[in-house]
């Protein structure tokens, strides 16, 4: 790559003479090794700022697959699309894939559609070793892979971006150790799958915190709703009916409205509910009291690290040291929506 630059470039943006990046190159004489990398660097950025200037005069597709119910799906796109304008010069758009029930083999087919012309695919699915080989398909073809939300950690990804899912857990558990009284009661934990490695994450989380801050709090999982009401009002009910000393909710799968559907069916109350994510349902149920708290994240910049990962990948920008971090946990109340 160095001969796509003559020496004069080369200088003039490490900042050093003509002569010194000859005598680097061609190895003439003796550089000091300071004077060395910053030729380097010099190198790198062109090369960087080359891809780049060719990046952007063409559209670049990237992908959204998502296993997860419409309520936050569309929370999802809402954060990609508010961030791509802040990456002009590079034209990315945004391809949708969502669904809200779907077999692993059909999310294969649709990964696999994307191997033709995308630059990067944006995951949210359930952890399974179908999927990791069809990651490493795409792998093969360039086609890198940002897990979101919820990480498959075997697989080829690039990485994962998205809140610390233990720490949420741990959150919830905290905040529900302060809240309720010292007396034997169960806490529901309701996820939509235990597939999703994610909320899997969550769970083991709030059941460590809960068992070191409230040992007298026993909880009971709901699970295989996948977050679609009328499958999460089911399990819930029967939940209840064969456990009378469920008094509180952790919602980590959502459909939160359809849990409170299911203990007003089985003529419950509540004593606490925490939820994830601060989509348009949720902000309903805070507003009225319906549920106390929303463990949410900053998705916007979960956006724009996921798109910087992919740009990186392909050389449109820097290399970082680091992996994105964790998305800060967020406690949302009926006060600070």
């Amino acid at each position: 790559m160095v001969r796509s630059f003559s020496i004069k470039q080369i200088a003039a943006q490490s900042g050093v003479s003509k002569a010194t990046v000859d005598r680097e190159l061609h190895q003439r004489g003796s550089v000091s090794p300071r004077t060395a990398r910053r030729i380097a660097q010099a190198i790198q950025d062109l090369e960087l700022q080359q891809r780049a200037s060719l990046a952007s005069g063409r559209t670049l597709p990237i992908d959204l697959v998502m296993h997860t119910p419409e309520r936050f799906s569309s929370l999802t796109v809402a954060a990609l699309l508010s961030q791509i304008k802040s990456f002009a010069p590079f034209r990315l758009t945004l391809r949708c894939h969502i669904f809200e029930e779907v077999t692993l083999e059909e999310l294969q087919r649709e990964l696999r559609r994307c191997s033709n012309d995308s630059y990067g695919v944006l995951l949210k699915a359930s952890d399974h070793q179908l999927l990791e080989g069809t990651i490493a398909e795409l792998a093969e073809l360039n086609v890198p892979v940002v897990t979101l939300v919820t990480d498959l950690p075997d697989s080829r990804r690039i990485c994962y971006v998205g809140m610390d899912n233990v720490g949420a857990g741990r959150t919830a558990a905290w905040l529900l150790s302060r809240w309720l009284l010292r007396t034997a009661q169960t806490v529901a934990i309701v996820i939509s799958s235990t597939d999703f490695r994610g909320e899997e994450q969550r769970m083991a989380g709030f059941i460590q915190a809960l068992n070191q801050r409230a040992p007298y709090l026993k909880t009971i999982t709901v699970s295989e709703g996948y977050g679609i009401d009328s499958l999460t009002f089911t399990q819930m009910c029967k939940a209840l009916e064969q456990d009378s000393s469920i008094k509180s909710v952790y919602s980590v799968g959502g459909g939160n409205s359809a849990i409170l559907r299911a203990f007003t069916a089985m003529q419950r109350q509540i004593e606490a509910f925490i939820g994830h994510d601060l989509d348009e349902e949720n902000r309903a149920l805070l507003t009225a009291e319906k549920i106390d708290a929303v463990i949410d994240h900053d998705m916007k910049e979960d956006a724009r690290s996921a798109f910087s990962a992919i740009l990186r990948f392909h050389g449109f920008l820097p290399e970082t040291e680091d992996e994105a971090a964790l998305s800060r946990v967020i406690v949302v109340t009926p006060y600070n929506i």
